[in-house]
C-alpha cells in the first residue's frame, strides 16, 4: 500500500486538500496531514485539519521522513504554500524526497514550495499564471498545460484539473514503484 503525505498550513485552498486526502484514501492509501508543528489549520473557506473523524492526527512538519512516504502532495491556496515555503523542515523533506526519487507533486500554487525547495531545475513543468516567473526563475522549461510529469515531478496549473491530477499521481507512484 502506497502512503502520502499532504503538506500545507493556515489559509489552504479546501477543495485541494479535501479532494486529495479524500481520493488517496478511495485508492487505498495511507494519507497524512502535516503542518508546522502538527497544529491544527484552517482552510481559506474555513474547512478545519483534522477533517473529520477518521482522520489521523496533523504530523509535524519535524516528523516528516522520506522513509516513510512515496509522494508527497503539496497542495495550494496562495497563502498555505507561502506559508510552509518559508519552513526549512517542509523544503528539507521535499528535496530529499526528490533526491530519493519519490513523487513530489505540487498542484496550483503547491509548485512555490517546490521552487523554494530547488528541485524545479531542469525540469519540465507547468505554472500557474500567479507563478509562472517563480517557476521559470527556478529554472524549470515552463509549458502550457493542465499537468506536466518529469520523471518524479509532477506539476499541475490549476485546480480546476485536480482529477487529472491525482490521476498522474497515482499512475506516476505505481510506475515508479514497479521499477
Amino acid at each position: 500500500m502506497s502512503r502520502a503525505d499532504i503538506i500545507t498550513a493556515q489559509g489552504f485552498q479546501d477543495h485541494d486538500v479535501i479532494y486529495t486526502w479524500y481520493r488517496c484514501r478511495e485508492e487505498g492509501w495511507d494519507v497524512d496531514i502535516a503542518t508546522k508543528d502538527g497544529r491544527p489549520v484552517d482552510g481559506k473557506y474555513g474547512t478545519p485539519l483534522p477533517m473529520d473523524k477518521t482522520a489521523g492526527p496533523l504530523v509535524s512538519f519535524d516528523d516528516l521522513d522520506v522513509d516513510e512516504y512515496d509522494v508527497v502532495l503539496l497542495t495550494g491556496g496562495h497563502e498555505a504554500p507561502d506559508r510552509v515555503r518559508q519552513d526549512k523542515r517542509a523544503t528539507g523533506f521535499v528535496a530529499e524526497m526528490d533526491k530519493a526519487g519519490k513523487v513530489v507533486a505540487g498542484l496550483c500554487h503547491g509548485p512555490w514550495i517546490m521552487v523554494s525547495a530547488g528541485v524545479l531545475k531542469d525540469r519540465k513543468a507547468c505554472a500557474y499564471i500567479g507563478l509562472r516567473d517563480d517557476v521559470i526563475n527556478a529554472g524549470a522549461d515552463v509549458v502550457d498545460a493542465s499537468v506536466i510529469v518529469d520523471g518524479n515531478i509532477i506539476t499541475c496549473s490549476y485546480y480546476a484539473y485536480v482529477g487529472e491530477f491525482m490521476r498522474t499521481v497515482f499512475e506516476t507512484a505505481n510506475k515508479l514503484a514497479a521499477a
